[in-house]
Protein backbone atom coordinates (compact mmCIF):
# COMPACT_ATOMS: atom_id res chain seq x y z
CA UNK A 1 0.00 0.00 0.00
CA UNK A 2 1.33 3.28 -1.02
CA UNK A 3 1.13 6.54 1.45
CA UNK A 4 0.56 9.53 0.43
CA UNK A 5 3.26 12.11 1.52
CA UNK A 6 1.25 15.04 1.81
CA UNK A 7 -1.50 12.79 3.69
CA UNK A 8 0.97 12.04 6.61
CA UNK A 9 2.21 15.75 6.23
CA UNK A 10 -1.36 16.75 7.07
CA UNK A 11 -2.23 14.36 9.81
CA UNK A 12 0.98 15.63 11.60
CA UNK A 13 0.24 18.80 11.12
CA UNK A 14 -3.71 18.34 12.61
CA UNK A 15 -1.29 17.08 15.71
CA UNK A 16 1.32 19.10 16.11
CA UNK A 17 -1.08 22.44 15.75
CA UNK A 18 -3.01 21.07 18.65
CA UNK A 19 0.08 19.47 20.62
CA UNK A 20 3.61 20.89 19.77
CA UNK A 21 5.67 18.45 21.95
CA UNK A 22 4.24 15.39 19.95
CA UNK A 23 6.90 12.60 19.93
CA UNK A 24 6.90 10.74 16.37
CA UNK A 25 5.48 8.00 17.54
CA UNK A 26 1.89 10.23 18.41
CA UNK A 27 2.71 11.94 15.07
CA UNK A 28 2.90 8.31 12.98
CA UNK A 29 -0.41 7.50 15.02
CA UNK A 30 -1.74 10.28 14.46
CA UNK A 31 -1.01 10.46 10.53
CA UNK A 32 -2.70 6.97 10.15
CA UNK A 33 1.04 4.97 9.72
CA UNK A 34 4.05 3.08 11.53
CA UNK A 35 7.00 4.50 12.97
CA UNK A 36 8.86 3.03 10.37
CA UNK A 37 6.85 4.55 7.68
CA UNK A 38 6.73 7.97 8.82
CA UNK A 39 10.53 7.83 9.31
CA UNK A 40 10.89 6.47 5.63
CA UNK A 41 9.33 9.87 4.56
CA UNK A 42 11.23 11.91 7.32
CA UNK A 43 14.31 11.35 9.29
CA UNK A 44 13.71 12.99 12.15
CA UNK A 45 11.42 15.42 14.04
CA UNK A 46 13.73 18.39 12.09
CA UNK A 47 13.04 17.02 8.49
CA UNK A 48 9.05 16.49 9.57
CA UNK A 49 9.15 20.36 10.83
CA UNK A 50 10.70 21.51 7.35
CA UNK A 51 8.27 19.71 5.45
CA UNK A 52 5.36 20.99 7.74
CA UNK A 53 7.05 24.54 6.70
CA UNK A 54 6.99 24.08 3.23
CA UNK A 55 3.10 22.92 3.66
CA UNK A 56 2.81 26.12 5.40
CA UNK A 57 4.38 28.53 2.92
CA UNK A 58 2.30 26.62 0.38
CA UNK A 59 -0.48 27.16 1.73
CA UNK A 60 0.44 31.02 2.84
CA UNK A 61 1.10 31.69 -0.95
CA UNK A 62 -2.07 30.21 -2.06
CA UNK A 63 -3.85 32.25 0.53
CA UNK A 64 -2.37 35.80 -0.55
CA UNK A 65 -3.19 34.87 -4.12
CA UNK A 66 -6.63 34.05 -3.29
CA UNK A 67 -7.39 37.21 -1.47
CA UNK A 68 -6.36 39.51 -4.17
CA UNK A 69 -4.52 41.97 -2.34
CA UNK A 70 -4.24 44.61 -5.14
CA UNK A 71 -7.88 44.76 -6.03
CA UNK A 72 -10.11 47.72 -3.93
CA UNK A 73 -8.93 48.67 -0.70
CA UNK A 74 -6.62 47.81 1.66
CA UNK A 75 -8.82 46.77 4.41
CA UNK A 76 -11.15 45.07 2.51
CA UNK A 77 -7.95 42.96 0.86
CA UNK A 78 -6.65 42.38 4.69
CA UNK A 79 -10.28 41.03 5.48
CA UNK A 80 -9.99 38.61 2.65
CA UNK A 81 -6.22 37.34 3.29
CA UNK A 82 -7.15 37.26 7.02
CA UNK A 83 -10.24 34.64 5.51
CA UNK A 84 -7.84 32.97 3.12
CA UNK A 85 -5.56 32.14 5.97
CA UNK A 86 -7.90 30.68 8.42
CA UNK A 87 -7.40 26.71 6.77
CA UNK A 88 -3.35 26.62 7.66
CA UNK A 89 -3.72 29.38 10.89
CA UNK A 90 -3.04 26.16 12.91
CA UNK A 91 -0.10 25.09 10.95
CA UNK A 92 1.27 28.59 11.03
CA UNK A 93 0.70 28.76 14.43
CA UNK A 94 2.91 25.51 15.39
CA UNK A 95 5.49 26.75 12.57
CA UNK A 96 5.97 30.11 14.34
CA UNK A 97 6.91 28.78 17.70
CA UNK A 98 9.47 26.64 16.37
CA UNK A 99 12.22 28.94 16.79
CA UNK A 100 15.23 26.78 14.79
CA UNK A 101 12.82 28.08 11.80
CA UNK A 102 13.74 31.80 11.77
CA UNK A 103 17.32 31.52 13.30
CA UNK A 104 20.29 32.15 11.88
CA UNK A 105 21.13 31.66 7.91
CA UNK A 106 19.02 28.46 7.24
CA UNK A 107 16.02 30.42 7.15
CA UNK A 108 13.57 29.50 4.42
CA UNK A 109 13.66 32.76 2.03
CA UNK A 110 9.62 31.71 1.30
CA UNK A 111 9.04 33.11 4.55
CA UNK A 112 10.94 37.05 3.35
CA UNK A 113 8.63 36.47 0.35
CA UNK A 114 5.39 36.04 2.12
CA UNK A 115 6.34 38.68 4.47
CA UNK A 116 7.19 40.67 1.73
CA UNK A 117 3.62 40.53 0.29
CA UNK A 118 2.16 41.53 3.49
CA UNK A 119 4.03 44.74 4.41
CA UNK A 120 3.48 45.59 0.29
CA UNK A 121 -0.53 45.72 1.57
CA UNK A 122 -0.08 47.64 4.75
CA UNK A 123 2.16 50.15 2.78
CA UNK A 124 -0.53 50.61 0.12
CA UNK A 125 -2.94 51.01 3.24
CA UNK A 126 -0.49 53.52 4.09
CA UNK A 127 -0.62 55.23 1.21
CA UNK A 128 -4.08 55.49 0.38
CA UNK A 129 -4.50 56.70 3.56
CA UNK A 130 -6.68 54.00 5.16
CA UNK A 131 -3.78 52.72 7.66
CA UNK A 132 -1.76 54.94 9.80
CA UNK A 133 1.71 55.79 8.62
CA UNK A 134 3.50 55.92 12.48
CA UNK A 135 3.09 52.19 13.19
CA UNK A 136 5.31 50.50 10.12
CA UNK A 137 4.61 47.88 7.52
CA UNK A 138 6.81 45.04 9.31
CA UNK A 139 4.88 45.52 12.46
CA UNK A 140 1.91 45.63 11.31
CA UNK A 141 2.75 42.34 9.69
CA UNK A 142 4.05 40.81 12.87
CA UNK A 143 0.78 41.89 14.28
CA UNK A 144 -1.07 39.85 11.75
CA UNK A 145 1.17 36.77 12.33
CA UNK A 146 0.69 37.16 16.16
CA UNK A 147 -3.31 37.74 15.82
CA UNK A 148 -4.08 34.63 13.11
CA UNK A 149 -1.44 32.52 15.41
CA UNK A 150 -3.28 33.29 18.64
CA UNK A 151 -6.45 33.36 17.30
CA UNK A 152 -5.86 29.13 15.63
CA UNK A 153 -4.72 28.70 19.18
CA UNK A 154 -8.10 30.51 20.51
CA UNK A 155 -10.27 28.46 18.45
CA UNK A 156 -8.56 25.28 18.73
CA UNK A 157 -9.17 25.34 22.48
CA UNK A 158 -13.25 25.65 21.68
CA UNK A 159 -12.15 29.38 23.77
CA UNK A 160 -13.74 31.14 19.86
CA UNK A 161 -16.17 30.12 17.57
CA UNK A 162 -14.43 29.08 14.06
CA UNK A 163 -17.05 31.17 12.64
CA UNK A 164 -15.73 34.40 13.95
CA UNK A 165 -11.95 33.57 13.31
CA UNK A 166 -11.63 36.33 10.02
CA UNK A 167 -14.14 38.90 11.82
CA UNK A 168 -12.01 39.15 15.20
CA UNK A 169 -8.53 38.98 13.53
CA UNK A 170 -9.20 41.93 10.42
CA UNK A 171 -11.30 43.87 12.72
CA UNK A 172 -9.04 44.04 15.84
CA UNK A 173 -6.49 45.04 12.98
CA UNK A 174 -8.10 47.03 11.12
CA UNK A 175 -9.40 49.07 14.25
CA UNK A 176 -5.57 49.41 15.10
CA UNK A 177 -3.87 50.54 12.26
CA UNK A 178 -7.37 52.54 10.81
CA UNK A 179 -5.62 55.92 10.02
CA UNK A 180 -7.85 58.60 12.16
CA UNK A 181 -9.05 62.48 11.31
CA UNK A 182 -7.97 64.50 14.31
CA UNK A 183 -10.29 67.03 14.70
Amino acid sequence: MSVDRDQVLRGAAALLTRKGSATMDEVAKAAGVSRATLHRHFAGRDALVRALEDLGLRECELALDAARLDEGGAADALRRLVKELQPAAGLLAFLVTENALFEGESQHEGWSRIDTRVAELFRRGQESGEFRIDLTPVWLTEALYGLVSSGAWAVLDGRVASKDFSYMIAELLIGGARRRVEP
